[in-house]
């Protein structure tokens, strides 16, 4: 396209919207949540995606994984918050993920509107195989880690980690919507939101 038939049709345009009413957005773009709500967002969202979700004080952290970890022999990746796993807690130390039960790691961020975890495997998070070959995976979430939406969480994470993003236990369909879980990483995914 000319550039004078660019201009000749933006002109047309103008004209034609020049005091035209201004047309109101039935929703707000841009525009995070309030604070108080990310947590119960993203934990309605991520356990939309069939995830088993707790919501405990940070405190309670530490008590909270060694229940539900049990006697089960879990990935630990190095890095992980050491008050999180005691040594002498069931199931707790470094595991072969081929042959470990699960893995438990924190995240780099969380984005509540679509209820999505973000890996980029800093400390505690694991190796991409450590995270994605166990059939059970315990991710804690801390509250501060939680944002609103993606342009949040992409600013907070550097584009040179790898990143894994996780909408919930590893799925996927046939052709005749038949849900299968567990193909392309874990199976099973609990989220502990640790808050203040």
């Amino acid at each position: 396209m000319s550039r004078s038939a660019r201009e000749d049709i933006l002109a047309r345009i103008r004209r034609a919207v020049d005091g035209a009413p201004e047309v109101e957005i039935p929703r707000r773009y841009r525009v995070t949540a309030e604070a108080d709500d990310l947590v119960g967002l993203f934990a309605e969202r991520v356990g939309d995606y069939r995830a088993i979700v707790h919501v405990v004080p940070e405190a309670e952290v530490p008590a909270r994984i060694a229940a539900i970890v049990g006697g089960r022999r879990m990935v630990v990746p190095d890095g992980l918050p050491a008050g999180w796993t005691p040594p002498d807690a069931p199931g707790a130390g470094p595991a072969d993920p081929y042959t470990a039960d699960g893995v438990v790691t924190g995240c780099a961020v969380a984005i509540a509107e679509t209820g999505t975890i973000v890996l980029d495997t800093g400390p505690g998070q694991g190796s991409r195989a450590q995270t994605l070959v166990p059939d059970y995976h315990l991710c804690v979430v801390r509250a501060d880690q939680i944002v609103a939406g993606v342009p949040e969480a992409v600013s907070r994470l550097d584009p040179a980690r790898p990143l894994t993003w996780i909408s919930g236990p590893s799925a996927t369909s046939d052709i005749e919507l038949n849900r299968v879980e567990g193909v392309h990483g874990p199976r099973t995914l609990e989220v502990l939101i640790a808050t203040p």
